[in-house]
């Protein structure tokens, strides 16, 4: 049975976090969709958009914030360690997503610490193919835990703001 430990860190000041619950919710569920069966370990991090930008700018040379970082753990050959890595989730940028793309904050949330965690699983979206696959789980993890598809189409709000963070019109929206 898979099963998930998140390590908690709130670094801003912000409203409406998911629930410890729900992060280990969330992310038991997309390891179990992706076929892991252990235990696994990981840090999630909730950032304002000044640590969000420097992460972005230092890791990934994109000098804006964003909504999620992956950072997978890379242990020696030699050793295995139940660790997955560190997700960053600036809580303003997913906000504004939700917004500006007429979702429910939590449901947002959700998408972000899933999308993540299949990151740090070693699922990417650079290639077409590659990122159907992804976000083929995602939408199967997501429906698992009764959220709605995150790339259906959606009727946004007039006045949802255009946001400085999150994707840009030229890359995939999530790191």
């Amino acid at each position: 049975m898979s099963e998930s430990i998140v390590d908690c860190q709130i670094a801003v000041d912000f409203p409406t976090l998911p629930t410890q619950n729900d992060l280990e919710r969330w992310t038991t569920a997309a390891l179990a969709r992706a076929g892991e069966h252990s235990r696994h370990e990981l840090t999630i991090r909730f950032v304002d958009e000044s640590e969000s930008r420097t992460l972005n700018r230092d890791y990934r040379a994109r000098d804006k914030s964003t909504n999620v970082l992956s950072f997978p753990f890379e242990a020696p050959s030699n050793i295995e360690l139940p660790l997955l890595g560190d997700l960053i989730i600036c809580a303003a940028v997913v906000e504004r997503e939700a917004i500006e793309q007429a979702k429910p904050l939590m449901d947002h949330f959700a998408h972000m610490v899933v999308h993540g965690t299949l990151h740090l699983l070693g699922h990417d979206h650079i290639e077409d193919d590659e990122a159907e696959r992804m976000e083929a789980l995602e939408r199967e993890v997501l429906a698992s835990l009764g959220i709605d598809d995150p790339y259906a189409e959606r009727t946004v709000s007039p006045d949802a703001p255009a946001g400085e963070g999150g994707a840009g019109e030229d890359e995939r929206p999530y790191a």
